[in-house]
């Protein structure tokens, strides 16, 4: 099992926004964690990184148990987290920034062969590589956080709505990279587009109010009464 949550609890200052949430990231597939806005999805990433400090339960990576290390521990052991908003340098060329994703030790030994890997996956980050990247359109710089956060080389790859402001097509194409990702890396993926979610993954948990009330294949899920009428619109 690539990543492993158990009985997850934790929050900011004293309110509490994760109630026991567990589930699992087996290696090279695409797990979805589908919600509304304020169901605690950014805030179960950010607790398995360890950006925000869990308050009860365990975290495991490749069966290691990494609830208590740092953010920056934990990317070097091979987990990474595209955060919502993409936080890139603007001021630094598309190339920069790839290569500030590449800090661990394990990540410089293969700083070229990785950044040609993230070429082959966004042939836009070559053509612009020496443009500044707040100058880039939105999908743009989506791929470049996703793409930056692949040249640490993780094992494990947290993806925070990623498809948030993007027009269609993009997401499209967008989406159709992460389905090809889980060839080198596992993706748990939050995402309040539930419809395109549930086409890409091979698994997916429903958060309400910090706990998860529903999971299963994306098929049966896509089928369900309750997740058709509070998610599909159906």
């Amino acid at each position: 099992m690539a990543l492993v949550l158990e009985r997850l609890e934790s929050g900011y200052g004293k309110l509490k926004v994760l109630f026991g949430v567990s589930l699992r990231v087996e290696k090279n597939t695409v797990t979805a964690l589908l919600g509304s806005n304020g169901a605690g999805k950014t805030t179960t990433l950010l607790t398995a990184m360890g950006v925000v400090k869990p308050w009860a339960g365990r975290v495991f990576l490749d069966g290691k148990d990494v609830t208590d290390v740092p953010p920056h521990k934990k990317v070097e052991l091979g987990m990474a987290l595209v955060p919502e908003g993409r936080r890139l340098f603007a001021d630094m060329t598309v190339e920069e920034n790839l290569l500030m994703g590449a800090y661990t030790k394990r990540a410089r030994e293969k700083v070229l062969d990785t950044l040609e890997w993230v070429y082959s996956l966004f042939p836009r980050l070559r053509e612009r590589r020496r443009q500044k990247a707040g100058t880039m359109s939105g999908g743009e710089q989506q791929m470049l956080a996703i793409a930056r956060a692949l040249m640490s080389r993780p094992k494990v790859l947290l993806l925070d709505e990623p498809s948030a402001g993007l027009a269609p097509k993009v997401v499209a194409d967008l989406f159709d990279v992460v389905k090809r990702l889980k060839e080198e890396v596992s993706i748990l993926l939050v995402e309040q587009n539930v419809a395109a979610s549930l086409e890409i993954s091979d698994y997916a948990y429903v958060l309400e109010n910090g706990h998860i009330v529903k999971e299963g294949a994306p098929q049966e899920l896509a089928q369900d009464e309750y997740v058709k009428k509070a998610y599909l619109g159906v």
